[in-house]
């Protein structure tokens, strides 16, 4: 643990001088109740919030991640902290280095290209959280033959997220092929009656395959969480973590 009085402290009085913590008020103890760290959501704040709450993260554990970071804001934000990495396609800043610690393996499956920004957010997500993700991209349904072409990589895993648009059907036929759970995001990828993540979502609602867990539009990272919450219970009963 860091303490407060750190040259960290010292830089937020120099540069958030107005009392850095009248916005916000850190839950430091999530951890130790639900296994997840507090996690800034970067949209509706201004970078020197963001900037700040971050430095606080990390000067209690060592690490930090903030996501929905814009790249003007991003630059900003890293012109301030030390040890901060961006991830442009998931629009994602991290603070340290996160270290991959518990068992398991979370497959992240694409249908498209275009879903990758979402599924990017999973796997940065599962980073931070010290989970292992592996890719699997471009299988969706207009080809399912890529899918079934890869199943012999997927079937190991221990659980599958799996990350579609346009109509969302890939988490169904995922489902009617594996024994592990499913989780399903839909995106805001698709034609005028997609209504921006709203068909996919209603279709993996609707899955005709049982045990489809569903997260909101474009959430790629609840659905990192969720992951890592089975996995944490699995190697509870296991004798694991």
């Amino acid at each position: 643990m860091r303490s407060g009085n750190t040259l960290a402290g010292q830089f937020l009085a120099v540069m958030f001088p107005n009392n850095p913590t009248n916005f916000a008020h850190l839950d430091f103890d999530r951890p130790g109740r639900t296994g997840v760290p507090e996690v800034v959501w970067g949209l509706g704040k201004t970078p020197a919030q963001i900037a700040s709450i971050l430095q606080q993260i990390y000067d209690q554990s060592g690490l930090a991640m903030a996501t929905r970071i814009a790249p003007d804001i991003a630059q900003e934000i890293q012109s301030k902290l030390a040890h901060c990495t961006y991830d442009a396609l998931a629009e994602i800043l991290l603070v340290g280095t996160p270290q991959v610690n518990h068992p398991g393996v979370v497959g992240v499956i694409t249908a498209g290209t275009a879903d990758q920004k979402v599924a990017q957010e999973v796997l940065v997500t599962l980073q931070y959280l010290g989970w292992r993700g592996q890719a699997f991209t471009d299988v969706g349904v207009a080809g399912i033959h890529r899918l079934l072409a890869r199943w012999p990589e997927i079937q190991p895993c221990d659980v599958l997220i799996v990350v579609a648009g346009m109509e969302g059907a890939l988490p169904s036929v995922v489902a009617g092929l594996s024994q592990v759970p499913v989780i399903g995001v839909p995106t805001s990828v698709g034609y005028g009656a997609q209504w921006q993540g709203l068909a996919p979502l209603l279709t993996m609602l609707n899955s005709c395959a049982p045990g489809v867990a569903v997260v909101n539009i474009d959430n790629g990272f609840g659905a990192a969480v969720l992951a890592g919450q089975i996995l944490r219970v699995a190697a509870r009963f296991a004798g694991g973590c």
